[in-house]
């Protein structure tokens, strides 16, 4: 992880924050939802919350239904319409976080400079578990969120968990102390 970014943006009092996957209907706006929802557990800094798809297949729809069931279920409100990551992103938002290599690396394909792609992570990148694994090297998978688009409850089930410990880890680095 590239720890400077994360300390260069500790102290602030606002920061943006986008979530990346593929389609923008599952995974990116069940991390948005997660995060919109877990973020007023702390006071400082206050966070915009996004998301997007590297793909323009979903743009103007609305979640995967099963997405959107699973989050409500465990008691998170978020309304999305997917839209697609554009370059533009890049100079709104303070963090970009990705859900597969994939993701990533379509992102990163399109940041015009290092202070750009600093801003890249997988979301996973900040699970405590997962914290100390390098993005580049041959274990990066283990910080993929799986996709569980049109799979059953139980793999959105797990995506979910998967999201809320990364969420979790995040907030916890980026709370004001």
């Amino acid at each position: 992880m590239n720890l400077s970014v994360i300390s260069s943006i500790k102290g602030r009092d606002q920061l943006s924050i986008t979530m990346v996957c593929l389609g923008n209907i599952c995974r990116s706006p069940m991390a948005a939802a997660v995060l919109a929802n877990k973020k007023r557990s702390i006071k400082s800094p206050v966070i915009t919350v996004d998301s997007a798809g590297t793909g323009p297949w979903h743009i103007g729809q609305g979640p995967h239904p099963s997405s959107k069931k699973i989050w409500e279920k465990a008691g998170y409100k978020h309304e999305h319409t997917a839209k697609q990551f554009k370059s533009n992103d890049f100079f709104i938002h303070d963090l970009i976080l990705v859900m597969d290599s994939s993701n990533y690396h379509n992102v990163i394909s399109m940041a015009e400079s290092e202070e750009h792609r600093a801003k890249v992570f997988y979301l996973r990148s900040f699970d405590p578990e997962l914290k100390g694994i390098d993005p580049n090297s041959a274990d990066y998978f283990k910080l993929e969120v799986p996709d569980p688009y049109n799979q059953s409850d139980e793999a959105y089930e797990a995506t979910l968990a998967m999201v809320e410990r990364a969420v979790d880890g995040l907030l916890e680095e980026l709370a004001h102390q």
